[in-house]
């Protein structure tokens, strides 16, 4: 029951989380746990028993146990985060071995692979409330709808936030354009077009370009022009576990990359020109968005025009009224000279963010109001 099959480890190895404490004998069963560590984007510690480090069965963030060695850690010290994994599924005394050892999940290999490693990446990832995602959407073409979704998460890295912005309209030119950042080095979608099934929150955080203190997912200018729904879910699911802010480009000719997005926001906000026929086309967009998603708001651009102001725009939407946003001058030689949307405190986009922000976090729990 001694004696530690590997080395201590640093608390990261090539961008990999460290992960959980492994005990087993069966080299084919380690193999495979192993395989499933690096699936998490984990590195764990393995041991034959108790370790000899002192302190490694206390601090890991989960302890996987093999079945070859759960007789032997009856006497161990009983925490959470403790499982037993074995393979047969036919084995009636697997729960017997598991409350023998404190351990209150059982993984029986290779049909909760997938449980296993979802199991693994909340556990080295710390998991926690999700990010709060929110969605903006152009009620017509050129409504701003890009340019307030990076002034949104600009702001809540402001604020102090963990914030990613995730690119997600193929078309738009890039957000990493928009941002004065498309020289700076990280991935775009194209490297990710092909990501099926759980991918690591922090993996993806630390391989995307990092702009004004937050991480943004864009287009590259290359031949790439859309990527698969899979690759949006994972993405997007990856963002979200990483807790903070997630905000979210969405193109008008919703793909079924923008629809799976969709299925992940908490909330969109609707960007309408204070312009009759800005208004009728917003209507078709709100009207399709309505049916997919709780909780849909407009933010009006002025200057307000034919009469009509924010609250009456939104009333004929049939949505709640997020705010107004009214012009800002200087906005395009700011853009053009390399500063982001909202970078000026003072700005009418950077107000519009600090509020909206304030609302949409109560307290620390960061939940939407």
């Amino acid at each position: 029951m001694t004696g530690s099959h590997a080395s201590v480890r640093p608390a990261s190895v090539d961008g990999r989380l460290a992960g959980p404490l492994i005990v087993t004998e069966d080299e084919g069963l380690l193999d495979d746990l192993l395989r499933l560590c690096a699936a998490a984007g984990a590195v764990p510690e393995v041991v034959h028993g108790m370790p000899a480090r002192r302190g490694s069965w206390e601090r890991a963030p989960l302890i996987l146990v093999g079945e070859d060695c759960a007789p032997r850690l009856g006497g161990a010290l009983r925490r959470e985060g403790v499982v037993l994994v074995g393979r047969d599924r036919d084995d009636p005394d697997v729960w017997r071995r598991a409350v023998k050892i404190g351990a209150l999940n059982v993984a029986l290999l290779p049909d909760g692979e997938g449980w296993l490693v979802d199991r693994i990446a909340d556990a080295v990832e710390g998991a926690g409330r999700p990010a709060l995602t929110v969605g903006v959407i152009g009620g017509r073409g050129g409504a701003g709808a890009s340019t307030l979704a990076c002034a949104l998460a600009v702001g809540a890295a402001r604020a102090g936030r963990r914030t990613m912005l995730i690119d997600g309209d193929p078309l738009g030119g890039g957000l990493d354009v928009l941002l004065g950042g498309e020289r700076a080095e990280g991935l775009r979608w194209p490297a990710f077009a092909d990501s099926r099934g759980r991918m690591a929150g922090r993996a993806l955080e630390e391989a995307l370009p990092e702009l004004h203190s937050l991480r943004v997912l864009s287009w590259d200018r290359g031949d790439c022009a859309a990527v698969p729904p899979e690759a949006m879910r994972a993405v997007l699911a990856a963002a979200r576990r990483r807790g903070g802010a997630v905000v979210v480009d969405l193109p008008r000719r919703l793909d079924e990359a923008a629809m799976e997005a969709i299925g992940q926001l908490d909330m969109a906000l609707l960007v309408v020109p204070a312009e009759l026929r800005a208004v009728a086309s917003a209507h078709r967009v709100s009207s399709t968005l309505a049916m997919m998603l709780s909780d849909l708001r407009a933010v009006v651009r002025g200057p307000c025009g034919s009469g009509l102001d924010g609250e009456e725009i939104a009333r004929l939407l049939g949505v709640p009224l997020a705010g107004e946003l009214p012009p800002e001058p200087g906005l395009a030689e700011a853009l053009h000279a390399g500063k982001p949307p909202g970078g000026s405190r003072r700005s009418p986009l950077a107000r519009f963010s600090a509020e909206f922000w304030a609302r949409a976090f109560v307290g620390e729990g960061g939940v939407p109001a």
